[in-house]
């Protein structure tokens, strides 16, 4: 397989397209950071993540940015996609050995940049469900944890956009390597993460200077998330404050980061790469005040993440940005930049934040922004007002500009507000879409409970 992927990254650099019309994209995805563990964004925490904070010092931090949900398949769907994650019936996570989630004729951000000449690899953790070579058996495969070495899969990364694919499935099977479509080898849950920092530092050491061909690399890691298993060189440096392998585990995840942007450095990559950081979902059973809960929750603390962009050349060092973004917005950001079109029934819940990075935006790129929770609740969020169904009758609105920990409940107070916005929800709904466009077939009908907002 290692020849496999010399020969891929090789036949990629003789691209003849033009590498500084389009810059490489680089996203990297933390899995269950929470918004408050970064110093960069909260100077009190003690977590040691200089690689966040190096990029938040070389280019734009955004302080109201979101997951399309609090949990982490959906998120990654709605990443890939530039489509809210409910449309497809997908709220909590997939099992193990789950199928593809994406349907195969949907477009990517990974099969959209591909057809416009960039070359794209995904390693690291997909979450995302194949097809795999054997028939399940009570949630697992003929009871096992794990495939053979040698046995196949399809409809993953390499069906969905990308040519070349490293990592695993899930967590729970974070001992289990995959290369392209064939499990590759076994290895230690310890070992697992540093493997596919080696293989992504590689992918990069192939493109000296930039190669022709311009790349677009997604690296979905697994730290802060379970198992933490920090590697041993990591060990009692991460930090904070008592956490233990857990910080030391947050620390090997930055340190990852840092490797990343010092490979780009050494090939003379850095100045025509994109680079964004986000994470899929809140910490897992960790409260940073001030934002109100963790991961699987509407509130705040669930969904709002670190998102930071470096491009150098485009986006002003040490900016900040208090713009609403949410990680959908990903894709069609790429479409603006490379000049390219998005077909009306792709990506219709992506709108391009593209100003934002050159320091044109002016007022709000977006109208509104959905997010949700594995608990099938619903949050829309217009300006300082983010409104909150619950799906079981129960609702709430608040103000953020005023009340960012969502303390004091306004439903009741402002029925005006919380019926325009449950009224702009259902529209996102029902049309299929929250950007402008025809209206889409839904796959997935969700009706919110009316009755809270009619008037008296």
């Amino acid at each position: 397989m290692r020849i496999l992927f010399t020969i891929l990254v090789c036949g990629l650099m003789s691209w003849s397209a033009k590498a500084l019309e389009k810059p490489n994209i680089l996203f990297v995805l933390f899995d269950d950071m929470g918004y408050g563990e970064p110093s960069c964004y909260r100077p009190e925490s003690s977590f040691r993540t200089p690689g966040i904070n190096r990029l938040a010092r070389e280019g734009m931090l955004f302080t109201d940015a979101h997951a399309s949900a609090a949990s982490c398949t959906p998120t990654r769907y709605g990443f890939l996609t530039g489509r809210y994650p409910h449309r497809i019936g997908q709220y909590g996570v997939l099992s193990t050995f789950s199928p593809p989630l994406i349907e195969p004729e949907r477009l990517t951000v990974a099969s959209f940049l591909k057809k416009n000449g960039y070359a794209t690899a995904c390693i690291g953790k997909w979450h995302l469900g194949m097809n795999w070579g054997r028939p399940k058996v009570k949630g697992k495969n003929k009871g096992k944890k794990e495939l053979e070495i040698g046995e196949k899969m399809t409809g993953g990364p390499n069906a969905l956009g990308f040519d070349y694919f490293y990592g695993f499935t899930h967590a729970r099977n974070i001992e289990m390597v995959i290369e392209q479509d064939t499990v590759v080898k076994r290895v230690k849950a310890v070992e697992n993460q540093p493997l596919m920092i080696a293989r992504a530092v590689e992918y990069l050491n192939q493109r000296p200077n930039g190669g022709k061909q311009p790349f677009f690399l997604y690296f979905p890691m697994c730290p802060p998330h379970k198992p933490v298993v920090p590697a041993e060189r990591y060990v009692g440096k991460g930090g904070g404050e008592g956490k233990g392998s857990y910080a030391d585990w947050v620390y090997q995840g930055d340190d990852m980061l840092v490797q990343l942007l010092d490979a780009l450095e050494a090939n003379g990559l850095a100045k025509d790469t994109l680079v964004i950081a986000t994470a899929d979902n809140g910490a897992a059973g960790r409260d940073y005040p001030p934002l109100r809960d963790n991961k699987g929750s509407i509130y705040e603390g669930g969904h709002r993440e670190p998102f930071l962009v470096r491009w150098p050349g485009k986006v002003k060092p040490g900016s900040r940005s208090e713009q609403i973004v949410s990680i959908t917005d990903v894709f069609a950001t790429c479409a603006e930049i490379i000049g390219r079109s998005l077909p009306e029934d792709a990506a219709e819940d992506s709108v391009s934040f593209l100003n934002c990075l050159l320091g044109k935006q002016v007022g709000p790129f977006r109208v509104a922004s959905v997010q949700q929770s594995g608990k099938k609740s619903f949050a829309l969020r217009k300006g300082k007002w983010k409104l909150i169904d619950h799906g079981d009758g129960r609702h709430e609105l608040f103000d953020l500009e005023a009340d960012l920990g969502e303390t004091l409940d306004l439903h009741g107070k402002q029925p005006e507000v919380a019926r325009e916005l449950a009224g702009l929800l259902q529209s996102y709904l029902d049309r299929g879409r929250s950007t402008p466009g025809p209206a889409l077939p839904l796959s997935h009908k969700v009706s919110l409970d009316e009755v809270r907002y009619k008037k008296k």
